[in-house]
C-alpha cells in the first residue's frame, strides 16, 4: 500500500497567516495548521484516514499526478 512519501504534497501559506496541505491525487486530502510543520502533521493524519477507508473498500489509492507550474 502506498504511504504519503509516494505522492506530491503541495503545501501553500493562505490569506489568514496559515498554512494548507493537499495532495493533488487523492480528492479530500487536505488539512491546514499554524506553521507548515503542523499542516505537514495534519495532512499525514488525513492521509491514513482516507488510506484506511481505501483499504476497508478493497480500492487501491489514485497514482499520484505530476503537476507543472
Amino acid at each position: 500500500m502506498r504511504s504519503l512519501h509516494d505522492y506530491t504534497v503541495v503545501l501553500q501559506p493562505d490569506d489568514n497567516r496559515t498554512f494548507v496541505a493537499y495532495v493533488p491525487a487523492i480528492e479530500g486530502c487536505h488539512a491546514w495548521g499554524a506553521t507548515w510543520e503542523e499542516a505537514q502533521q495534519a495532512l499525514a493524519n488525513v492521509f491514513e484516514i482516507i488510506r484506511e477507508e481505501y483499504l476497508e473498500a478493497g480500492r487501491p489509492l489514485p497514482q499520484n499526478v505530476e503537476l507543472v507550474t
